[in-house]
């Protein structure tokens, strides 16, 4: 018998999100940190996949953060919100500096089967495919800090010129645990240009992922501190509304 909380047939409220951890190169990571986000101790890629209603409508999506620290603070840094709806990719973005952008997510559960599949412009650029093992316990509570960061290119795209200047903005949550199960099965990335996951990010050692459903007590969303604009600059091109390096808001031209 299982004490995972129940839902209404249907309901968008409390799906579990799909959470995938796996290390990778700390010298990857580091060449997609900004001066001023620094590598953290851990070289770690966390996955999560979901669907939560936003504002009250069902939002599919899958964000791809790493290891980073800011002023010292571990936390992650997000390199993306692949979504799969449009209304909320321009305004969190403009308001917050999150790195929404369009993408189409397959995720559902059947039975103990757990699959997902995210796919942005054609492309499908991560695929999991795992079962439950086993009910586990987390932590009473924990914090989480995540780091994006806000900036405006200057109106005629003058060289080194913003309207608005990159700060780091600072997500602080604090979660409930609620109900965690473990999962086994495989994880599987593809070559993208548009989410070069597999070859900036590659697997290098055991992949770990669970089922958690948690209840965020706190979310705090602040503006923290600058960073330096001209070394900020060669980060200031990416692919579409995510933090890929990229060259026109598209992949990185190769000819």
């Amino acid at each position: 018998m299982t004490d995972a909380p129940q839902m209404n047939a249907g309901d968008i409220s409390f799906w579990p999100i799909l959470k995938i951890d796996y290390p990778t190169d700390a010298d990857k990571i580091a060449a997609l940190l900004p001066p001023g986000i620094d590598p953290s101790e851990g070289a770690n890629v966390h996955l999560s996949i979901y669907c939560v209603p936003v504002p009250d409508v069902p939002e599919y999506g899958c964000v791809v953060t790493v290891d980073a620290d800011y002023r010292g603070q571990q936390g992650v840094y997000t390199l993306g919100y692949g979504i799969d709806q449009e209304s909320a990719v321009f305004i969190s973005r403009d308001m917050n500096g999150q790195p929404k952008y369009p993408a189409e997510i397959d995720y559902y559960l059947m039975g103990d089967k757990v699959n997902a599949r995210v796919c942005h412009q054609n492309y499908t650029f991560v695929e999991y495919a795992g079962e439950k093992t086993g009910e586990v316990q987390e932590a009473a509570q924990w914090t989480e800090l995540e780091w994006w960061v806000k900036n405006s290119r200057a109106v005629g795209g003058a060289e080194k010129a913003y309207d608005f200047p990159p700060h780091v903005v600072q997500v602080k949550s604090v979660y409930q645990p609620v109900h965690v199960e473990n999962l086994e099965g495989d994880l599987l990335l593809r070559e993208s240009p548009w989410d070069p996951i597999a070859e900036a990010l590659p697997i290098r050692g055991a992949v770990s992922a669970r089922l958690q459903q948690a209840i965020p007590t706190t979310r705090e969303i602040t503006l923290e501190g600058p960073l330096d604009p001209d070394a900020y600059w060669p980060f200031s091109d990416t692919i579409s509304g995510s933090r890929w390096p990229g060259s026109m808001g598209g992949p990185k031209r190769t000819r």
